[in-house]
Parts: C-alpha cells; sequence; structure tokens
C-alpha cells in the first residue's frame, strides 16, 4: 500500500467516526431505545396527524434525561415506527422512501422491530450492509459504476457489490441476494468466498434536511470471480463493471473516485 494510500485512508477513518451534527434525544419503542432523534426535530415538524392515531408518542425523562418514547406493546412495536415514518414522510423530513423494512435492534442487539429504510438515519437507527470485493484469477479487483440515479452517492466508483441487509435477509443471504441483484452472479458459483472484515460507521447524515445519523457495521467479503464468468446487473442501480489492477484501484481511491464505504472496505482488504 503506498504511502499516499495509507494517508488518504487514515483520514477516510476519521471521516467515517465523526459526532452528531447537533445534539440527540433517544428514541425508545416498547421499552427500548432503538435510536435517537435531533434535538427539537419532533417539536419543529409538529405530528399532530401521527399523535391523533392509536401510537402516542411523548417526551419522557430516562435516566434523568429526556427521551422521546413509543409506549406501546412489543408487538405493536413495528406497526408503530413505521406510522411514524409515515409521518415523516408526510412532512418531507425522511429520507428516500424504499418500502424495505430493516432491523430495529436494542442496545442488546436483539431485534425489536422492523423499519422502512427511508427513516433509518432520521430515527439513528443502527443499520448493517454488506459488501463483496470481488477479484479475477489474475488478482484483478472487479468495481461497478453506480447508476447516476441512485439517490446516494451517483456515479461514483463501489466494489463488486454493496447492499443493505434487510430485516427478512440473514447476512449469507444478504450477500447472495444483493450479489444477483447488483452483479448478476451467484454466490454458489464464485470461488474462495470469506468473510474479510467489518467496517463502522458513525458519522452524520443529510437525510432529514441534515439532521440524519449514520450508524452502521458493514461486513465485507472477498471471493474469487471465475474466468469466463463477468458481472451483469440486474436492478438498473450500476451503470457498468470494469475489472482493475489493484494499483489503478488504489490511485482512484485516493483520488475520491470510490464512496466512502467501498475506499474503507478496500482498505481493509489491502491491509490483510
Amino acid at each position: 500500500m503506498s504511502a499516499a494510500l495509507q494517508a488518504w485512508l487514515q483520514a477516510a477513518r476519521l471521516r467515517a467516526q465523526q459526532p452528531p451534527a447537533q445534539p440527540r434525544v433517544p428514541l425508545r419503542v416498547a421499552g427500548h431505545t432503538v435510536g435517537s432523534v435531533a434535538q427539537g426535530f419532533l417539536e419543529e415538524i409538529g405530528l399532530q396527524g401521527f399523535l391523533r392515531k392509536r401510537y402516542k408518542l411523548s417526551k419522557k425523562e430516562h435516566f434523568g434525561a429526556a427521551a422521546w418514547s413509543l409506549d406501546v406493546p412489543p408487538a405493536d412495536a413495528t406497526d408503530a415506527l413505521n406510522a411514524l415514518a409515515a409521518a415523516l414522510r408526510d412532512a418531507g423530513r425522511c429520507g428516500p422512501w424504499r418500502d424495505e423494512q430493516l432491523a430495529v435492534c436494542n442496545a442488546a442487539g436483539e431485534v425489536v422491530a422492523t423499519v422502512e429504510r427511508g427513516a433509518v438515519r432520521v430515527l439513528g437507527v443502527a443499520t448493517r450492509a454488506v459488501h463483496l470485493v470481488g477479484l479475477a484469477p489474475d488478482g484483478r479487483m472487479w468495481v461497478q459504476k453506480r447508476s447516476l440515479t441512485k439517490p446516494n452517492n451517483p456515479g461514483l466508483w463501489d466494489t463488486l457489490m454493496g447492499g443493505m441487509v434487510s430485516a427478512a435477509d440473514s447476512l449469507p443471504q444478504a450477500l447472495a441476494r444483493e450479489t444477483w441483484e447488483e452483479a448478476g452472479l451467484r454466490v454458489g458459483h464464485l470461488h474462495a468466498v470469506e468473510h474479510g472484515g467489518q467496517v463502522l460507521f458513525s458519522r452524520p447524515s443529510r437525510e432529514g434536511g441534515g439532521t440524519g445519523y449514520m450508524i452502521e457495521r458493514i461486513d465485507w467479503f472477498r471471493a474469487t470471480v471465475p474466468d469466463g464468468m463477468a458481472p451483469e446487473n440486474q436492478d438498473g442501480e450500476v451503470e457498468r463493471f470494469d475489472l482493475l489492477p489493484q494499483d489503478t484501484v488504489c490511485e482512484q481511491v485516493a483520488q475520491d473516485l470510490f464512496t466512502l464505504e467501498a475506499s474503507l472496505v478496500i482498505g481493509g482488504f489491502l491491509g490483510r
């Protein structure tokens, strides 16, 4: 790894670990702390329509500090959080709506509910993602250029595959599903598939008008794509794939041509 790339990666790791842009208030549901919202955010947008529904959102004291609480039975936690997400969407203070549910966990990592993907950053809900570093037998690296219509990081370069882990998926299932949807490859046809490591993110997000906060764990894998097999996008979210020497990938990472997530995954791969 070159000194220039090493210095760039050190700075990138600092960018991936940043405090919130403004103070945040814990968000609790069914007795569990599951996220946080920017201080004053819920008061600012008003949720009278939401409060008229059967779920009440109120501000209470929790361990000596204020916290927003959805006091519902555990069986209603998912419906209550999705009602809150819909209210945020109606107020224009939500991320891109995807009709995809992500797991909502408590501090112990137990799944207590699910919620619409578009609301997770605004609500400070921790998420999981998966990436795949795909290599040719000669060591070159398969990379993708993200579609110009993607809501996040359009036109930047990425690993062979990168995607969220939905509430319906285990980690292996997410790896298989996303690898097919983004690259048209079956994991079972790849060689030497192995878990490589994790990359952790905690940093402000522009969603919700700049009031979001991203907390995410990326599990990344590596695999070899056999000769004669090439990726082909299936979901319309990739502009093209390239097969590049690792030195070229390193140069492009240091030029900020890759997403921050992909850059740190690639840095983890190179640092093995």
